[in-house]
C-alpha cells in the first residue's frame, strides 16, 4: 500500500507533463552565414512552412551571422542571447564536424538545446555545364595527372565538411589532399558564384544548394555522395558508389534553442515541428529544396547529434584534424 501511495503521490505531484508555452510573440532563425546557401534555405522552409501552416501569428524573420561554419551563431545564442525563445538557429552536419574539432571555441555540444531535424541532404560534387570533366572519372584523372590544373571552391576552411569530402575522394583517388589546390569561401553561395564565373572549376558542396542551378543547366554534378540515386529530378544524377567510390556523406540540417530557453517553450517548438512534418505543405518545402525526409526532435536528437559529433572526431584525427 505504501508503494502505491508514493506512485499516486508522483503522478500527482512530479510526474506531470511539462505545461506547454503558447507560440512566441515574435520568431527568428538564424542563418549562420551569407544568404544563397545551405543555412539560408534550412531558415526559408522554416519561414515558409510555419507561415502557410499558419502555426504563428507573425511571419518568421530570417537574419544572417555569418562566421565560422556556425561557430559565430553558436557562441552569441550562448553568451548573449539564451534565453530568447522565439530564436532558433539553423545547424547542419557541418556545424558538428566543427564542433567535433573544437572549432566553436570553449563551447562544446553539450551548451545548447538541439530541437529539430527537418531533413537530410547529401555532399556532391559540381563543375559548369561547359566543363571539360564529364565524369567524376574524368576529373579525378586530371588531379592526377596535374592536382594545379584544378581548383576546387567550397563553402569553408580546410578541415570543414566540404574539405572533407573533396580530401577523402582524393584519397580515393591516391590523390594526397594536401597537394589540392582548395579555395575556401564562407557559406554555400559564394563558392557556386565563383565557379559559374570561371574562378575556381569544381564545387565541394551539398546536392541542395546545386538543384536550381543544376535545373536551370548551368552546372552538371558529376556525383552525389549518397548511398543509391536519388529521386525525382535528381534521379539521373550518378553517385560516387556508381562510378567505383565507395564514399557517402548525408548532411543533417536543422535547428537548435539557446541554453536558457525554458522547458515550456522548447515543448512548444518540438510539438510545432511534429506537426509540422506531418504536413503536405511542409513536405513541399522541403522536397523544392532538394532535401530529403529526416525528422527527428527532442532527446532523440540530442542523442544522435552527441552520437555524430563523437564520429565525426574520429574522421577528423585520421586527417590529423582533431585530438
Amino acid at each position: 500500500m505504501h508503494k502505491k501511495r508514493s506512485l499516486l503521490l508522483c503522478g500527482l505531484l512530479f510526474c506531470a507533463p511539462v505545461t506547454q508555452a503558447s507560440a512566441p510573440s515574435r520568431t527568428e532563425c538564424i542563418a549562420p552565414a551569407k544568404p544563397g546557401g545551405g543555412f539560408d534555405l534550412t531558415c526559408k522552409l522554416l519561414q515558409i512552412s510555419l507561415q502557410e501552416t499558419h502555426a504563428i501569428d507573425s511571419p518568421m524573420r530570417v537574419t544572417y551571422m555569418p562566421g565560422g561554419v556556425g561557430a559565430v551563431a553558436y557562441n552569441a545564442i550562448i553568451a548573449q542571447r539564451p534565453s530568447e525563445a522565439g530564436t532558433v538557429v539553423a545547424f547542419s552536419g557541418g556545424s558538428l564536424l566543427n564542433l567535433a574539432q573544437g572549432k566553436f571555441g570553449r563551447y562544446n555540444v553539450e551548451e545548447v538545446k538541439w530541437l529539430a531535424a527537418v531533413g537530410t541532404d547529401y555532399g556532391a560534387i559540381a563543375v559548369r555545364s561547359d566543363s571539360p570533366y564529364k565524369t567524376l572519372n574524368d576529373l579525378l584523372t586530371a588531379m592526377q595527372q596535374d592536382p594545379d590544373r584544378v581548383v576546387v571552391g567550397a563553402g569553408a576552411s580546410i578541415g570543414s565538411q566540404d574539405w572533407m569530402k573533396a580530401a577523402m575522394l582524393a584519397r580515393h583517388a591516391n590523390i594526397t589532399p594536401e597537394k589540392m589546390r582548395y579555395v575556401a569561401f564562407e557559406g554555400g553561395g559564394e563558392p557556386l558564384t565563383a565557379m559559374l564565373g570561371g574562378h575556381v572549376h569544381v564545387l565541394s558542396g551539398d546536392m541542395s544548394e546545386m538543384v536550381p542551378h543544376l535545373q536551370s543547366g548551368k552546372i552538371r554534378v558529376l556525383a552525389v555522395f549518397a548511398d543509391h540515386s536519388l529521386p525525382g529530378v535528381l534521379a539521373d544524377v550518378p553517385t560516387a558508389k556508381e562510378q567505383g567510390y565507395d564514399l557517402t556523406w548525408p548532411v543533417i540540417r536543422g535547428f537548435y534553442l539557446g541554453p536558457k530557453v525554458s522547458d515550456e517553450s522548447y515543448a512548444w517548438w518540438e510539438e510545432t515541428f511534429k506537426k509540422l512534418a506531418a504536413t503536405d505543405a511542409f513536405k513541399k518545402q522541403r522536397d523544392m529544396r532538394g532535401l530529403f525526409e529526416f525528422n527527428m526532435t527532442g532527446q532523440e536528437l540530442d542523442a544522435y547529434v552527441k552520437k555524430q559529433v563523437s564520429e565525426y572526431r574520429e574522421q577528423a584525427k585520421a586527417f590529423g584534424l582533431a585530438k
